[in-house]
């Protein structure tokens, strides 16, 4: 079997607000010089305003594209392939379980057999069988202007269960004071702390506890709660300037 292109091993927890990591560095360093060299171009995301000033390229964005661009291109569909894997998903959740994050999600209790096993007594004993989908993940590229790029407070959809956003840009290319840093928050109105259909919130009314900076080779990995509040505050960088990530969620297919 060939190695992982992602290093779960250098994985370093924080549990307040709510569990998060990262983990840098993440992939071998030639690969991820070639993945940052044949980043998709700007001319293939579309638009979304539903949580700020973003673009996205994914299966539900410009998905023919998408395709497209993952079949040509070897680095990304090496990780592509591997993002898309069983392998992949039970990773991420076996690593958070070690560092004490356990979800309840098992690569035994997803199986086939299990599922069926329980389609089959259900219906031994007369019950209508309920069908629990299979763990999924979801692979976006996502793209913000430097220049006014942000993402509003949110604390994601309800089906998912954990989020990595996987930083693509290239060493001396930032610069800190431009902002693209991923905000863990709070809202000030404890009222609105039982979040857990994802209203969202306006900075104004957060409180930021951390943030995890835009930095080369890295990654930030988050667990989906009621108060897994998160966005990236409005940019102040020049034109022309694009924080880039690769975003992957691990959510009920």
């Amino acid at each position: 079997m060939a190695s992982s292109p992602i290093r779960f091993s250098n994985l370093k927890m924080e549990y307040s607000p709510y569990p998060f990591g990262v983990i840098a560095p993440v992939f071998d360093e030639a690969l991820y010089t070639e993945l940052l060299d044949t980043f998709p171009p700007m001319e293939l995301f579309q638009f979304h305003s539903k949580f700020g000033n973003k673009y996205s390229l994914s299966e539900k964005s410009n998905r023919p594209q998408y395709e497209k661009f993952i079949a040509s291109h070897p680095a990304w569909r090496r990780v592509h392939s591997y993002v898309k894997s069983d392998d992949f998903v039970f990773s991420v959740l076996d690593g958070l379980r070690k560092q004490n994050v356990d979800l309840g999600l098992t690569r035994a209790g997803q199986s086939r057999a299990k599922r069926v096993r329980k389609t089959l007594k259900s219906l031994m004993q007369g019950k209508l069988p309920t069908v629990e989908r299979p763990l999924y993940s979801r692979f976006e590229f996502s793209a913000l202007p430097a220049d006014g790029g942000v993402v509003i407070p949110h604390t994601d959809s309800p089906g998912k269960f954990v989020t990595i956003v996987f930083s693509m840009v290239k060493p001396g290319e930032w610069t800190d004071n431009w902002g693209g840093g991923t905000d863990l928050l709070v809202a000030k109105d404890v009222s609105k702390s039982y979040n857990f259909m994802n209203a969202q919130v306006p900075y104004e009314e957060t409180d930021t506890i951390a943030t995890v900076p835009y930095k080369t080779n890295q990654a930030m990995i988050f667990v989906k709660t009621h108060n897994s509040l998160h966005g990236v505050r409005k940019m102040e960088g020049p034109q022309g300037a694009v924080r880039r990530t690769l975003t992957v969620v691990i959510e009920r297919g």
